[in-house]
């Protein structure tokens, strides 16, 4: 008998039976709330216990929708949403997490992590089997357990059977859907702009949008089909990209769910793999000196990508990194950071981040970065290979507070851009745009009220929801308004909001 047998059939005996899901909560994906001692008795359940700012709970995401293929009739997965920041505890926000992550089995708000307590869980991602008896048989924690739910959910289906228990049939859902359809961009995750121009990643269309700063259409990258292939710009497939930036003919591309590095080839209109496997690491990296052939090298959720000189920089969130792939030699390295989820400065091969989610660089040998678990601000001094912090303290630091840089407290930031002796940065759950002064180390918050919305005006009264990237061009910063799906422009001589119109063709 296997140790998955063993474990299943000691936990049965045992009969401890899975805590119900708590009462008035909110449910997405189905029409109605689910009871395991009622609605779903006969099935074999998965609990996955996941909040949306966690990017070890978003790789689980392919191998729940696996399972839920393989064994439509027999399984059924819940997601208990727990959440870490105080914005993911909002109904409204989750639902928009559902939809940009396509997530289609039914999930509930445990926003006071009740049944997080009562099933005795202690990280994201964790995931309970519950057998068609409503028995607690199996809990695992972390990512890359395909493997032992696959066999655990066989098990229980072949107990299920001989005992009689088991209850075939699709479970009727509802999927949430998004009410502006007819929105032309859907979850932009980053801008970059240039002097007539913007580079915008369209990240649940699975392309990059480009066009001058009014907003007319110049090129579009990607049919828009999820997948991995490379081609022509009208063929080419990507998985919801986040960061690109030009730099000469090329895009370079961040293809965040492919885990692969990707460029695209303005004159000749052909996108290419760079670098990466497309098999995301399941294990953390330690410090690596040595730089190795890029294309044979497994990237782990690359988020942003900047350049600087030679080089380009990845955020590296899924292994809490920043890499950095050689353009002249096409080989790839680990840079900053031990893979260790934290906040640690000092030289670069002791450093840790904490999903690393925003990068650029200033021009000289500086690279900022929005490192959004731990809710801060850091940035690398290139020559001299060292790791500093303007805002931030650790992982459970966060908080919506202007001031010094000691005691200002920032909510899962995503994006930053640098410019002349300020630090502009995307403060992603607090819904507004900062400004960090180099020169006096003080916060302020110069765009946005603070709270989720869509409104255009003035600086202090205006709407956003979720901003992901922003990048600064003159005097306007250009934002990725995420879960608004558009692109906002905020003025900053005229301290006043507007949205940017892009009109496709059919749109």
């Amino acid at each position: 008998m296997s140790q998955i047998q063993q474990t299943i059939e000691r936990n049965i005996k045992l009969g401890v039976r899975a805590p119900e899901f708590p009462q008035d909560v909110d449910w997405f994906n189905t029409p109605h709330p689910l009871g395991l001692g009622k609605d779903l008795k006969g099935k074999v359940v998965l609990i996955d216990f996941w909040t949306f700012c966690c990017i070890n709970c978003m790789h689980v995401l392919p191998d729940l929708k696996r399972l839920e293929k393989k064994y439509s009739e027999e399984l059924v997965v819940i997601g208990a949403h727990s959440a870490k920041f105080n914005n993911e505890k909002i109904s409204e926000n989750i639902r928009k997490s559902l939809m940009r992550y396509e997530i289609e089995h039914p999930v509930f708000n445990d926003h006071d992590m009740i049944l997080w307590r009562a099933s005795g869980v202690s990280a994201w991602p964790t995931l309970l089997l519950v057998d068609t008896q409503g028995r607690a048989v199996l809990q695992v924690s972390g990512e890359g357990n395909y493997e032992i739910l696959d066999a655990a959910i066989q098990e229980l289906i072949r107990i299920g059977e001989r005992d009689g228990t088991l209850k075939r049939g699709v479970l009727p859902l509802r999927p949430e859907q998004d009410q502006k359809e007819a929105e032309t961009l859907r979850f932009p995750g980053k801008i970059r702009a240039y002097p007539g121009r913007l580079v915008i990643t369209d990240s649940n269309h699975n392309r990059i949008v480009i066009t001058d700063v009014n907003g007319k259409i110049e090129e579009i990258i990607g049919s828009g089909e999820e997948g991995r292939s490379d081609g022509d710009f009208s063929a080419a497939q990507f998985h919801h990209p986040q960061g690109a930036i030009l730099s000469g003919d090329f895009i370079y591309i961040a293809d965040t769910e492919n885990h692969l590095l990707r460029r695209a080839d303005l004159k000749n209109k052909i996108v290419e793999t760079i670098a990466g496997t497309g098999d995301g690491m399941r294990t953390r990296p330690m410090f690596e000196g040595q730089p190795q052939k890029a294309l044979r090298v497994p990237l782990n959720s690359p988020w942003d990508v900047a350049q600087l000189g030679d080089f380009l920089y990845i955020a590296m969130a899924g292994s809490h990194q920043i890499w950095r792939y050689d353009l002249k030699k096409h080989d790839i390295k680990t840079y900053a950071g031990t893979g260790a989820e934290s906040i640690v400065d000092g030289a670069i091969k002791h450093s840790a981040f904490s999903q690393p989610s925003g990068i650029v660089s200033d021009g000289t040998s500086r690279l900022y970065i929005a490192d959004s678990e731990v809710s801060a601000v850091r940035w690398i001094d290139t020559e001299k290979e060292q790791v500093y912090t303007l805002v931030g303290t650790g992982l459970f630091d966060f908080g919506d507070r202007d001031g010094s840089f000691e005691s200002a407290l920032f909510q899962h930031g995503l994006g930053v851009d640098a410019a002349g002796n300020k630090v502009y940065f995307a403060d992603t759950y607090n819904d507004r745009i900062k400004e960090l002064n180099l020169e006096t180390k003080r916060v302020e918050s110069i765009f946005g009220r603070g709270k989720e919305g869509y409104k255009d005006g003035a600086a202090g009264e205006a709407g956003f929801f979720e901003p992901g990237g922003l990048s600064v061009l003159d005097d306007k910063i250009y934002v990725a308004d995420t879960n608004n799906h558009k692109i906002r422009v905020c003025d900053l001589k005229t301290k006043q909001v507007s949205t940017l119109e892009i009109k496709f063709e059919g749109a």
